[in-house]
């Protein structure tokens, strides 16, 4: 479709001949650049919204991942090519807070339709220790988990809260639902597809919460143990506590300190595993379980899918996620 079309500068027309950039689609087998391809062209800055674009426009969106399979999305800085695509896209879609780069080029780009998940589910506050809030009767209280974080020196790493909103099957949906209704109003010639598919990629997703809700029903402890607090919306969907070695960022490394609390958790609650995942070192979660005779394994953000991943989309991760929390949680 594509509706726009721009000049593009001779620096960026350079740059589009000389640097590579891959296409995450499953309406499109070529690389073709976002602006060329007589769709509607989406540009996504990571796989969690590449996924959405694609399961909600079908055959009618071309999509164009700024995050590469394998590339740690936090660390992501948008190239000179990936800024001219942004110029042609007929839509952007992204989550503001998790990429600076991002938010950056797309805030400064002139493209009419731009899409901020975090802006279409409530954003909330998770340090280290996240797990059992309100909605679940968090006996210590907002204040209480608060100094907890701040005693530890974990600042909030990402402003206006955590965005791993992907990781809550639930807040997933109605981010899905909002941009279902953005491609509606972007592209209305496609406007019925782009509803049926909202409702069918809803449905898996409740049909995915409930997956959790049984498979974690009958658990022996609530605590687990990451890497990075990637999984504190998961944690609270489900009453679980997330403890993780590194905050919001992965690349926080830990203090002395909060090792030896870990340690301390791992054995008043009866942890047995360390998860890593596979996107970022494992080395701080292996020596961490070695330490404390734990078993590791992988608990997926799902922020890229790559050959070591344990499935090929979302929704295969995921529930590799749910069979590997059972096991460490002990649910029958």
């Amino acid at each position: 479709m594509n509706v726009r079309r721009r000049h593009i500068s001779a620096v960026a027309l350079t740059a589009v001949a000389a640097l590579g950039f891959g296409t995450l689609t499953a309406c499109s087998s070529d690389s073709a650049a976002a602006g060329d391809t007589g769709t509607f062209d989406v540009v996504a800055s990571f796989y969690p919204m590449a996924f959405l674009a694609e399961r909600i426009g079908g055959e009618h969106v071309h999509v164009t991942s700024l995050t590469q399979p394998g590339q740690e999305p936090h660390d992501l800085e948008i190239s000179a090519r990936q800024t001219a695509q942004l110029e042609e896209a007929d839509a952007a879609l992204y989550l503001k807070g998790l990429q600076p780069s991002v938010d950056e080029a797309i805030g400064q780009s002139p493209i009419a339709t731009k899409i901020d998940a975090a802006e279409l589910t409530a954003l909330e506050e998770h340090g280290t220790e996240a797990g059992h809030g309100e909605e679940h009767g968090d006996e210590h209280g907002d204040e209480d988990e608060h100094a907890h974080e701040d005693e530890h020196g974990h600042d909030h790493d990402h402003e206006g809260g955590d965005p791993h909103i992907w990781l809550d099957p639930v807040k997933y949906a109605e981010v899905a639902e909002g941009v279902g209704k953005a491609f509606q109003k972007a592209d209305p010639d496609h406007a019925a597809d782009y509803r049926k598919n909202t409702a069918t990629l809803v449905k898996d997703l409740e049909a995915l919460d409930e997956k959790f809700r049984t498979g974690l029903a009958n658990r022996t402890t609530d605590v687990f143990v990451t890497s990075h607090a990637a999984f504190g919306y998961l944690a609270e969907r489900y009453g679980l506590t997330e403890e993780a070695i590194s905050g919001l960022d992965p690349d926080t490394e830990p203090s002395g300190a909060r090792v030896k609390e870990l340690q301390k958790i791992a054995k008043d609650d009866g942890v047995t595993t360390v998860f890593y995942e596979t996107l970022v070192s494992d080395k701080t979660a292996k020596t961490l379980a070695g330490d404390t005779g734990l078993k590791t394994d992988v608990l997926d953000p799902v922020e890229g899918i790559t050959d070591h991943s344990r499935g090929e989309d979302y929704f295969q991760v995921m529930e590799a996620n749910l069979t590997a929390l059972r096991t460490a949680l002990g649910a029958r």
